[in-house]
């Protein structure tokens, strides 16, 4: 097992700004990499109250934060006070990673859209011109359709209030005007139809999420039809509801964790401009969800 890091003077800190933090499993999954590889860095939760976002992000600057992971409900909030945003971040609406270049600007990006892309990879699903089928229109609908659209796939945005699926589709149209987005409502007919006609299936919801283990979005008498690969963005549990029906009918069954740990990846490169022990803190995820 690698040793811990020892806290001096010359300690680079990190860290997740959110409110709650408590339940994050960053700190355990980016400490693990640092003390495998030798760094001395130190991640660290930071509760920050809604009313205190601006100070948060100004904090960094003035204590010497590299750079900080944003969760809920703060990926929106923290826009206003960053210096630049990357394209994917505008393109998303959403910032989850921070960093503090050496001049003391904060800038802000989004490494949902490349963690869900490279677990897809790494279980070795192509999603180019695949038609796609995310149920949800929240946060994490907006990562999962950008990065899916960008890569060619034709996406289809299902929720129970149309207008939210509408809006997004019509904002990444904007974003990306050669791809096509199509919406429908999030009922049995509705998905029964798109089944017939999508291979990939992604659920953004927190539907099935513990503690309601035994719920699902996707209804119990609806055939998969032509889905291969059901996605579920949840990793608590690892073995949905929803993924147990995929299962069930013969589909490649696929939990989130995959994407909390490319996405923390992705941002652990940015801040020190290394290659991530991408091993390391799957292990560290791995052993914190079987301890629980």
């Amino acid at each position: 097992m690698a040793e811990t890091i020892t806290l001096n003077g010359a300690t680079r800190l990190v860290g997740i700004i959110g409110w709650p933090v408590e339940h994050s499993l960053s700190p355990l999954m980016h400490n693990a990499a640092f003390s495998a590889t030798g760094l001395n860095w130190a991640y660290v939760p930071l509760p920050v109250p809604p009313n205190r976002v601006q100070e948060a992000v100004l904090g960094l600057r003035a204590l010497g934060f590299r750079g900080a992971n944003v969760t809920i409900p703060h990926k929106q909030a923290v826009i206003p006070y960053l210096d630049r945003i990357t394209p994917e971040a505008q393109a998303i609406g959403a910032v989850n990673t921070l960093v503090v270049d050496p001049e003391g600007a904060v800038w802000g990006t989004n490494t949902d859209a490349y963690g869900v892309l490279e677990d897809l990879r790494a279980h070795g699903v192509s999603v180019q011109g695949e038609r796609v089928l995310i149920l949800g229109a929240g946060g994490a609908a907006h990562a999962v359709a950008y990065a899916l659209a960008r890569q060619g796939s034709h996406v289809t945005i299902a929720n129970r209030t149309e207008a939210r699926a509408i809006q997004l589709a019509r904002r990444l149209h904007a974003v990306l005007p050669g791809q096509r987005f199509s919406v429908i409502p999030l009922t049995r007919e509705a998905l029964a139809t798109a089944a017939r006609s999508h291979s990939l299936l992604v659920n953004t919801t927190s539907v099935g999420m513990w503690p309601h283990v035994d719920a699902s979005p996707w209804p119990e008498e609806v055939e998969f039809g032509t889905i291969q690969v059901v996605y579920d963005v949840i990793y608590r549990p690892r073995e949905t509801r929803l993924l147990q029906q995929a299962r069930a009918a013969g589909c490649q069954a696929i939990d989130g964790l995959g994407m909390l740990v490319h996405q923390g990846a992705e941002a652990w490169r940015l801040w020190t401009g290394r290659v991530p022990p991408v091993d390391i803190m799957w292990q560290a995820v791995e052993n914190a969800l079987d301890n629980q």
